[in-house]
């Protein structure tokens, strides 16, 4: 039906712009060499050298604070109530949540259960806010920040 062009035939297309930037790329560097070194004096070339050396620094710092700032996001934060204190620095806190439910059209109540370090020292029964983090064990990944209302003894 169609045959296939061999690379040497000749094509209707225009050339690649990868072929026909090549040789411009080629020119340019030897038609702007001579005037961009006729122009660079030793005297020159140095502060030209700090500033680049400046604005690098300056940028550098500048990614480094956006890359800092852009890692710790902003995490997820639960709140919910202490259900054990058994272990040390770890307590896990169940949160409630209401769902839908899709057939019934029914607020139905679903339990999560997260392990969380805990440095405050919360107990059984407090309301506490925890917020995510990195993995602190197999089953840790939240940190207590506040306990937000203590159980009633």
């Amino acid at each position: 039906m169609f045959r296939r062009k061999k690379k040497d035939e000749p094509t209707d297309a225009p050339p690649a712009p990868e072929t026909a930037a090549e040789p411009q790329v080629a020119e340019q560097p030897s038609a702007e060499s001579a005037p961009v070194e006729a122009a660079s004096t030793p005297s020159e070339s140095a502060p030209t050298a700090e500033a680049a050396s400046t604005q690098t620094k300056a940028t550098g710092d500048d990614g480094k604070a956006a890359v800092a700032k852009g890692r710790s996001g902003n995490r997820v934060q639960k709140v919910g109530t202490v259900s054990s204190d058994k272990m040390q620095k770890t307590v896990v806190v169940r949160v409630d949540r209401q769902v839908l439910h899709p057939k019934y059209r029914r607020y139905v109540r679903r339990t999560s259960k997260f392990m969380a370090h805990d440095d405050l020292g919360a107990t059984t029964g407090d309301r506490v806010r925890i917020v995510e983090t990195r993995p602190l064990s197999a089953k840790k990944r939240w940190r207590v920040v506040e306990i937000v209302q203590k159980a009633a003894k």
